[in-house]
């Protein structure tokens, strides 16, 4: 598999080729200068105006669409169209915007693309972030093939938040594995704690109505098959401070831990559930 990232993606746009890939699809010029004086907007920083002369601004209304039909002349279409026909073996891309990966049935197939791939990418003013571009063995014969790479099991791979790893399913076949990502699991409990200070002089219910907002949407993202022990730690650590918060309002600097066992039958937090069980995955798979 080949994982890569752009480096400064949305900075890099070339307003040339934007606007060449948009007449392939708007035939009125009207809708074509709105486009180009969108991208020359600019950005209000400090209260000053500054120009964009390439880039389209990251966050903007339309800056996801602009990008993504980008790389699809940049990306899919190439891929499609010229790489595909000349590989040995089957392959398969991946993209979420500027997050994408590429599997090979060969890893000569890897190597040759991702050559290819940087010239691909410099000719339309972009280039793949070093520190995350890398072939990566992963697959059936990937643990059998890491004790030669110097490795005990083989290599994990990072995308949209999960890591990807290799393990077996309980008839001992294959299975791709997934979990959340360390550092977006830090993340997302950093953010949970920034919420209850901020709330923590809020009514009892307003407080678990935004938590529990914010709990089914983490739940809704992360409620992979196989990712459960993370979604329960999540869980339990939104317990745990969320006591402390309301410990901190007391006179006294705690309560007793039946006292919010009462608190949370009255109010409950948002229990962790799978969005993605282990039955649509093997139907996806199937497919």
């Amino acid at each position: 598999m080949l994982e890569a990232d752009l480096r400064n993606f949305f900075g890099s746009l070339d307003h040339t080729w934007m606007l060449r890939f948009m007449e392939h699809r708007v035939g009125d010029p009207r809708v074509i200068s709105l486009i180009r004086r969108w991208l020359k907007a600019g950005v209000l920083e400090d209260g000053e105006v500054h120009v964009n002369e390439e880039g389209t601004p990251q966050g903007g209304s339309i800056s996801v669409l602009l990008s993504n039909l980008y790389l699809h002349y940049v990306l899919d279409l190439w891929f499609d169209r010229v790489v595909k026909p000349h590989l040995q073996g089957e392959a398969c891309m991946i993209r979420y915007i500027d997050d994408f990966v590429i599997c090979f049935q060969y890893r000569s197939d890897a190597l040759r693309v991702q050559d290819a791939l940087r010239k691909r990418l410099r000719k339309f003013g972009l280039a793949l972030e070093p520190t995350k571009a890398r072939v990566v063995e992963f697959g059936r014969f990937a643990q059998r093939q890491a004790p030669q790479r110097g490795r005990r099991r083989p290599e994990t791979i990072y995308f949209l938040g999960f890591t990807l790893y290799c393990t077996r399913n309980l008839k001992g076949n294959f299975k791709a594995g997934m979990r959340t990502e360390k550092s977006r699991l830090r993340r997302s409990l950093l953010e949970l704690r920034h919420l209850m200070r901020r709330m923590r002089h809020l009514p009892v219910g307003e407080q678990v109505i935004n938590l529990n907002r914010v709990l089914r949407g983490h739940y809704a993202y992360y409620g992979i098959a196989g990712d459960f022990r993370a979604l329960q730690r999540v869980h339990r650590a939104v317990e745990r401070y969320w006591y402390k918060t309301l410990c901190s309002r007391s006179r006294k600097g705690h309560f007793p831990w039946k006292v919010f066992h009462r608190i949370k039958v009255r109010f409950p937090l948002q229990r962790p559930r799978l969005s993605l069980p282990y039955e649509e995955l093997q139907s996806l798979a199937v497919l």
